[in-house]
């Protein structure tokens, strides 16, 4: 799952580690004298850096000082070294340091950018991913003993999270401090997966000791009725349905009525496939809304769908705000573009994967998770 983005991660990775601790020519490192042999030598990664040395970082470490000035001279420091550049990376590494320049990531992070967009990682997305790495990678100086890969890894675990993490909320919890029946609706376009994934959260919340029971709202589609009838049966839930092409509204309301009457926890309730653009099946939502005032609205889609995908949550979203994302056959997605911006773009959280067609292929969307599978070696 998700291979294509955990390989580009890794390449950044290690070409960030490349251009940070390039081997320095003896003859540039003007501070040999004063650090002593040994400590260039371990500074070039041969070694550790002394232990006595002061943990302040011992030059400037702006992403913007010592840029060359108009006339090609650089800024120099009290000792005649230049402040930025090589200068200012042997001096760094002659004390058993290492800093990062804007120059260092500026090949990295387009090729960062590149592999990213080619994952259909939405545009801003990729640029929200970005900026946060320069934040956090750029024009500091750090002891060469901890090391680069582990100061890239922090700052790509920090830079995923920002847009992985929006609006996370525990639906567990949720539905234990919301009032009984919890009603949750579910929507998106033809053929992602809507009733098989209303069924596998049936499952996922029998699982956590709440009952639930099942409304099928989509009551234009032929087989609608007898393909949820069937989960309801598999799974030993109640399914509330009217005949085809009935109100959805009225479908999910009696579901409601059924589930106060019975103590049952949870509605789950099915509506037609629709695109945002589709003013009838737009307003059957709206309907439901207004007479059934749903807990929770998610929008289901595939992962494998990718920058559309992430197109359909925005457009959704606007039209009819969602709470919260379902993505169908993740574990057939090798880019995953749709499960690092979706989040992002809507702002409401991814709540569940989809990983195979069994009831139990339902993955809890745990952001800290996926972000360490990616940047797992």
């Amino acid at each position: 799952m998700f291979e294509g983005l955990k390989e580009t991660l890794g390449k950044f990775r290690s070409d960030v580690e490349e251009e940070a601790v390039e081997e320095v020519p003896d003859e540039e490192v003007d501070g040999e004298d004063e650090a002593g042999p040994d400590a260039v030598d371990d500074a070039r990664g041969d070694g550790e850096a002394d232990p006595d040395m002061d943990g302040e970082a011992d030059v400037s470490a702006g992403a913007g000082e010592g840029r060359p000035t108009e006339g090609g001279d650089r800024d120099e420091g009290d000792d005649g070294e230049p402040n930025t550049g090589l200068g200012r990376r042997a001096k760094s590494l002659a004390r058993g340091r290492f800093v990062i320049d804007a120059e260092d990531l500026e090949g990295p992070l387009r090729d960062l950018e590149l592999a990213l967009l080619r994952n259909d990682v939405e545009m801003e997305v990729a640029d929200a991913i970005l900026d946060r790495v320069r934040e956090e990678l750029v024009g500091e100086t750090r002891k060469i003993t901890r090391g680069t890969t582990s100061v890239v890894e922090d700052a790509l675990r920090e830079a995923l999270l920002s847009v992985l993490a929006v609006g996370q909320f525990d639906l567990e919890e949720r539905i234990a401090e919301t009032e009984k029946p919890v009603v949750i609706t579910f929507t998106g376009v033809n053929g992602v997966g809507k009733t098989t994934t209303i069924a596998k959260v049936s499952r996922y919340l029998g699982d956590l000791g709440y009952s639930s029971v099942l409304a099928n709202g989509d009551t234009y589609r032929a087989g609608a009725n007898e393909q949820i009838e069937e989960h309801a049966d598999n799974l030993g839930r109640k399914c509330i349905a009217h005949e085809q092409g009935g109100d959805p509204a009225a479908v999910i309301y009696d579901a409601v009525e059924y589930a106060e009457a019975n103590d049952v926890d949870v509605v789950l309730g099915d509506t037609a496939g629709r695109l945002h653009t589709d003013d009838d099946l737009m307003n059957q939502l709206a309907k439901i809304d207004r007479v059934v005032d749903p807990d929770l609205t998610l929008f289901v889609d595939e992962a494998v769908a990718g920058q559309d995908a992430v197109n359909r949550a925005r457009e959704f979203n606007e039209a009819a705000a969602i709470d919260g994302t379902v993505l169908t056959k993740a574990d057939a997605d090798s880019s995953g573009g749709a499960a690092i911006s979706i989040a992002h773009v809507t702002g409401k959280p991814i709540l569940f994967l989809g990983v195979g067609q069994g009831y139990d292929d339902l993955e809890r969307f745990d952001p800290e998770e996926l972000v360490e599978r990616l940047l797992a070696e």
